[in-house]
C-alpha cells in the first residue's frame, strides 16, 4: 500500500505516465528523488579544482603503482579534500560578472554546491582511471623500457596511453543505453559516493542521534587512527603469519602460511587494504557477489592449488615456488627472456628450442587458466541472464520505455550528442592505425592486429559492463586477449 501511494503521489502533471521508484532498493534508499536544474555546475571553481584533482591523482597513483604493494589514492579522498577548498573559494572569489567573446560568466556564482562537488569528483575519478592501474598501456610501456630496454618515442607513448583510454570512452558512450539508462544497471560503487555527497551537503534536522556528517567525521578519524597502526607504526601487522613464526625453517610452513609468498592459511591482517583487496568496500559490493568470490577463493586457493602442487605435482610444480609471478626454466631457475629474443624483440624460435621451455609457478599458471574460464563465463552469464533485456533495449526506443523517477529527472538535461562519442571512437581508431605505420618498430602491432583488438574490445565491453554494473566486479579479459594475438602473430 505504501509503495502504491508513493507511486501515485509522483504522477506526472500531464497525466500521461507515472514516475515509479527505482526497483533497486539500495538506489531508492540512497539516491534522492528531487533535483534543482537551475543549480550552477560548470563554474570556474569546478574546472579549476576538477583539473587540479585529476592531474594530481594521475601523478600520485602512477607513482605509487610501481610499489611491490601498490597504493591507490581513490577519488573519495579528493572528494573530501575539495569541499573546504571549494567553500573557501566561494568566500574569497569576486562575484563580479565578466564577458569574454560574448560569453558572460562569474568566478563566484554563489555558494559551493553539491553539483560542482560531483563534477569535480568525476574529474578525480578520471585521474584514478589513468593513474591507478586502469590505464593498462602504462604498464605495457613500463615493461618495454624496464625489462626489455626498448626505446620509445615520447609522442608515441603519449598517444598510446591517450588513444587506449579515449577508445573506452567512445565504447561507453555508444553503449550507454544498455549500461546507464536501464534501472537494473545500478553501479554499486557509485552509491557510496552519493551517500557521502548527501552527508557533506544536506542539512539534517536536529535529533537525539548523530547526524550523517557527525557519523562520517567520527568514522573518518577512527579510520585514520586505525590505519596508522599497520600502515606506518607497525608494518609487521600487515600480515601476521603465525604458521611461519611457529616453524621458521620449514619451507612447507612458509608455502602454507605466508601471506606474501604462500597460501596465507592461518594468516590474518589488520591492514584494511589487504582485507578488502578483492572487493574494495564490502559495504558497497552486493552480498551475493562477496559470497560468490569468497567460495571461489576457498576452492581455488585452499583446494585446487594444494592438490596440483603436493598431490599431483602438475607440470613439475614442486620445482618452483608455489606462489610467484616470475618465469622459470625446467631446473627451477629464473627464465632470462633476453636469450630468446631477436634484436627486433621478436621470438627467436631456434634460441627458444635451445634454451628450453618456460615454466610458471602453480598459482600463476592456474590463475591464467582461470582467465580463460572468466572470459567465456562472462559472455555466457550475460547472454543467459541479461540477453532478453539487451534485445529489448535494442528493439525499443528509450522514449517508449517505462522510466523510474531518476531517469525522468535526467530528462531536464540535454544529453551528450551521440556524434561526440563517435568522434572520440573513430579518432582513437584512426590515430592507432596511424601509429602502426609511423612507429612500426615501437608499436610492433600491424594494422590488422589493431582492428582485431578493436573488435575484441567491442565484443567484451557490454558483458563486462553489465557484470560490473550489477555486482561491482570487473572480470578481465587481458589474458585471453594476449594469448589470442600472440597466437595470430606467430
Amino acid at each position: 500500500m505504501a509503495t502504491k501511494t508513493q507511486t501515485e503521489s509522483n504522477e506526472n502533471p500531464n497525466g500521461d505516465s507515472t514516475e515509479e521508484r527505482c526497483p533497486i532498493e539500495e538506489v531508492a534508499l540512497i539516491v534522492p528523488e528531487t533535483d534543482d536544474p537551475t543549480m550552477p555546475v560548470m563554474t570556474f571553481r569546478a574546472w579549476f579544482l576538477g583539473l587540479t584533482s585529476c592531474t594530481l591523482l594521475i601523478f600520485l597513483n602512477t607513482f605509487f603503482t610501481f610499489r611491490t604493494q601498490p597504493l591507490t589514492i581513490s577519488a573519495i579522498l579528493m572528494q573530501i579534500a575539495v569541499l573546504p577548498i571549494g567553500k573557501f573559494m566561494a568566500r574569497i572569489l569576486p562575484n563580479k560578472e565578466f564577458q569574454v567573446l560574448g560569453w558572460r560568466f562569474s568566478l563566484n556564482p554563489g555558494p559551493f554546491n553539491i553539483k560542482e562537488h560531483v563534477i569535480i569528483t568525476i574529474f578525480a575519478n578520471c585521474g584514478v582511471s589513468f593513474g591507478g592501474g586502469d590505464a593498462y598501456s602504462i604498464g605495457a610501456i613500463t615493461v618495454m623500457k624496464a625489462y626489455y630496454k626498448q626505446s620509445l618515442n615520447f609522442l608515441c607513448g603519449l598517444l598510446i596511453v591517450l588513444t587506449t583510454q579515449i577508445l573506452g570512452y567512445g565504447w561507453a558512450g555508444m553503449l550507454r543505453r544498455y549500461l546507464v539508462d536501464p534501472v537494473e544497471m545500478w553501479w554499486p560503487s557509485n552509491l557510496a559516493q552519493v551517500s557521502l555527497f548527501r552527508a557533506l551537503h544536506e542539512k539534517e534536522s536536529k535529533s537525539k542521534g548523530l547526524t550523517r556528517m557527525q557519523f562520517f567525521l567520527i568514522v573518518l578519524a577512527a579510520s585514520f587512527a586505525y590505519y596508522s597502526l599497520p600502515g606506518y607504526l607497525f608494518p609487521i601487522l600487515t600480515f601476521f603469519s603465525w604458521v611461519c613464526w611457529a616453524w621458521p625453517h620449514s619451507i612447507t610452513a612458509q608455502q602454507i602460511g605466508s601471506g606474501y609468498h604462500g597460501l596465507g592459511i592461518g594468516a590474518f591482517t589488520l591492514d584494511w587494504a589487504g582485507i578488502s583487496a578483492y572487493h574494495g568496500s564490502p559495504l558497497v559490493t552486493p552480498w551475493t557477489s562477496i559470497l560468490n568470490v569468497g567460495i571461489g577463493f576457498v576452492m581455488f586457493i585452499y583446494i585446487i592449488v594444494p592438490l596440483c602442487y603436493w598431490k599431483f605435482d602438475t607440470f613439475d610444480a614442486r620445482k618452483f615456488p608455489i606462489f610467484s609471478n616470475q618465469l622459470f626454466t625446467s631446473s627451477g631457475h629464473k627464465y632470462d627472456t633476453t636469450k630468446i629474443l631477436t634484436p627486433q624483440y621478436d621470438l627467436n624460435i631456434p634460441a627458444y628450442n635451445s634454451y628450453g621451455k618456460l615454466y610458471l609457478s602453480p598459482l600463476f599458471a592456474l590463475s591464467i587458466g582461470s582467465g580463460f574460464a572468466r572470459f567465456t563465463s562472462t559472455l555466457t552469464h550475460v547472454a543467459l541472464f541479461h540477453g532478453s533485456a539487451i534485445l529489448e533495449q535494442s528493439r525499443s526506443a528509450m522514449k517508449n520505455m517505462k522510466l523510474d523517477v531518476h531517469a525522468r529527472l535526467m530528462k531536464s538535461y540535454k544529453q551528450v550528442p551521440q556524434w561526440w562519442f563517435y568522434v572520440l571512437l573513430l579518432g582513437s581508431i584512426g590515430l592507432s592505425l596511424l601509429m602502426s605505420f609511423v612507429w612500426k618498430d615501437e608499436v610492433q602491432l600491424q594494422w590488422w592486429g589493431m582492428l582485431f583488438a578493436f573488435a575484441l574490445a567491442w565484443i567484451v565491453t557490454l558483458p563486462i559492463g553489465v557484470i560490473q554494473a550489477t555486482t561491482n566486479q570487473q572480470p578481465g579479459y587481458d589474458i585471453i586477449a594476449q594469448f589470442m594475438i600472440g597466437w595470430l602473430v606467430l
